[in-house]
């Protein structure tokens, strides 16, 4: 089976790789302006880290896609169809390790009741809170993220793009992240020191729904599980009409699907296949644009009984 992408989908790809350029190279001037702000806040050391850790969803998509494409080879005869799904698997362990790991620092900052400062420097003789400095760089930091986040939503969606959408949710934490980070800066400007942290972790839980959902996606699709859904850990639409049909078609067969990457595999097990060459768009029964997705359909002999090896063998001894 070809790795080859869809024609209609080449431009879309393109356009997403280019994406994901433009996100390394803007994420890398936030975290340097982030860096240059942060101070003593809790709050802007969390929303630095998540930047920081939020270059990995690109890196390991514009990995994915080049390894994707990849001709099989006598090693790999199957080709690297799920290069996207260890991509995926990637980005969902780092947004998870994120969120786990701010989750606790922000824990432990409020636990210690650490009261954060933010001084105030002297600039041409006009006394400047340092407040208002992490303010405009998050700001900086909630601009870049929510445009970028919204344009690679309908990508990921188009392309089934797991990675692609997970780094589309890690965008949406950034921008979520800034917001939160504002108010924990003013919140200290205001002399509610516990601001600062509760921010944070605000900040923190959603980040880790977010990992931990796809999380057990990208393990489900891993151990080749029933195709799951986009944005959760529910079974695909999609694969579930796929099913459906099957078991319509072919009554008292076992149907199972798997997932590669973007592409559905189903496997019919015993039940006769049809004469004709089977065309797995046939059994496609959403969006005929999208019937790109069903990429496999087998037909399997039913598995023979196990013997019993070791009675038969003491029966031929006697």
């Amino acid at each position: 089976m070809s790795n080859a992408l869809p024609e209609a989908l080449v431009p879309l790809m393109r356009r997403a790789e280019r994406l994901e350029w433009w996100s390394i190279a803007w994420t890398i001037s936030v975290i340097a302006v982030m860096g240059a702000a942060m101070g003593s806040s809790q709050t802007m050391k969390t929303a630095w880290i998540e930047d920081c850790l939020s270059l990995i969803p690109p890196i390991v998509f514009l990995v994915a896609v080049r390894v994707e494409r990849w001709a099989p080879t006598n090693r790999f005869p199957n080709g690297f169809q799920r290069a996207p799904s260890l991509a995926f698997a990637i980005a969902a362990a780092a947004l998870t390790a994120l969120g786990g790991s701010l989750l606790v620092n922000s824990a432990m900052s409020l636990f210690a009741q650490e009261h954060a400062t933010i001084a105030a420097i002297d600039v041409f003789g006009h006394e400047l809170w340092l407040g208002w400095v992490m303010v405009a760089a998050q700001i900086y930091s909630i601009v870049v993220p929510l445009v970028l986040g919204r344009l690679k939503l309908p990508l990921a969606r188009a392309l089934n793009d797991k990675t692609l959408f997970t780094d589309a949710q890690t965008q949406k934490a950034n921008w979520m992240t800034g917001i939160a980070g504002i108010g924990g800066v003013i919140g200290i400007g205001l002399g509610y020191w516990w601001a600062d942290a509760v921010a944070a972790g605000i900040i923190a839980l959603d980040i880790l729904n977010d990992g931990l959902r796809a999380l057990r996606a990208a393990t489900a699709e891993l151990v080749d599980g029933t195709p799951r859904a986009l944005d959760s850990p529910k079974i695909a639409e999609d694969a579930a009409a796929i099913d459906q049909l099957l078991r319509a078609r072919f009554p008292g067969a076992e149907v199972r699907l798997r997932e590669t990457g973007r592409i559905i595999h189903a496997q019919v097990i015993g039940a006769t296949p049809p004469a004709q060459k089977v065309d797995p768009a046939t059994y496609w029964t959403g969006d005929p644009e999208r019937s790109w997705r069903l990429g496999q359909i087998s037909f399997v002999a039913p598995e023979p009984f196990e013997q019993e090896p070791a009675a038969s063998a003491s029966k031929g001894n006697g």
